[in-house]
């Protein structure tokens, strides 16, 4: 028989979500800032009790690893918004690079706590559909040449990667700012083998088209 939720259970649980949302988005603040933040920091920041927190993240590697999981499923669900039919790899990529733009701070609690916390096997699949998508469409691209091919697809995506997160790591630290992405999506199709001008202006032209559809 199927039954229905009390008022009462149905308000409890909406507060347990909202708590579990507000306990990851300070702890990825937190962690940002200072990757040895205490738990009971954490806590207080999000105005939670501690026993609260402890029951949705029982340790530290359950709240990091559910970071990780929401960087991910932040990541694909970007990659998902910027795809374009008929684009071509030299588009998609910029597509791709300026996606992952959007959501840097997820991207850069994954890589950094993840990679300390949880070990690169873990990472590695958390990540494996975005970086799938951006090896196919690398390789593509050094199929009809619009890439640099001196590097097989994996590893030079490994090496863009690298690329981005470092270049991620400036902007939040406020010492470059680039807040679009745009100078981050040039320096990637550049080192990707696009000519600078090509790439400079693929990137505004992508930039031009995702402004004009969201004013529409």
């Amino acid at each position: 028989m199927q039954t229905t939720d009390t008022p009462g259970r149905t308000v409890q649980r909406k507060d347990a979500h909202s708590n579990h949302r507000r306990i990851l988005a300070t702890a990825r603040r937190k962690l940002r800032d200072d990757p040895d933040a205490s738990l009971d920091s954490i806590a207080q920041a999000a105005g939670v009790a501690r026993r609260t927190l402890y029951g949705h993240f029982p340790s530290r590697h359950a709240l990091i690893a559910d970071l990780a999981r929401e960087a991910g499923h932040e990541l694909r669900q970007a990659f998902a918004g910027a795809r374009t039919a008929d684009a071509d790899p030299v588009e998609a990529m910029t597509r791709m690079v300026l996606a992952a733009w959007t959501v840097g701070d997820h991207y850069r609690v994954l890589i950094t706590l993840g990679r300390r916390h949880l070990g690169e096997d873990e990472i590695r699949t958390t990540l494996a559909p975005a970086r799938a998508e951006a090896v196919a469409t690398l390789r593509r691209g050094q199929r009809e040449g619009v890439f640099a091919d001196h590097l097989p697809a994996p590893v030079l995506a490994r090496a863009l990667e690298a690329l981005m997160l470092a270049l991620a790591e400036e902007n939040a630290a406020c010492l470059w700012a680039d807040p679009t992405g745009e100078a981050a999506a040039t320096a990637f199709l550049v080192a990707a083998g696009v000519a600078p001008q090509r790439a400079a202006l693929q990137v505004q032209e992508v930039i031009g088209r995702v402004r004009a559809a969201g004013d529409g």
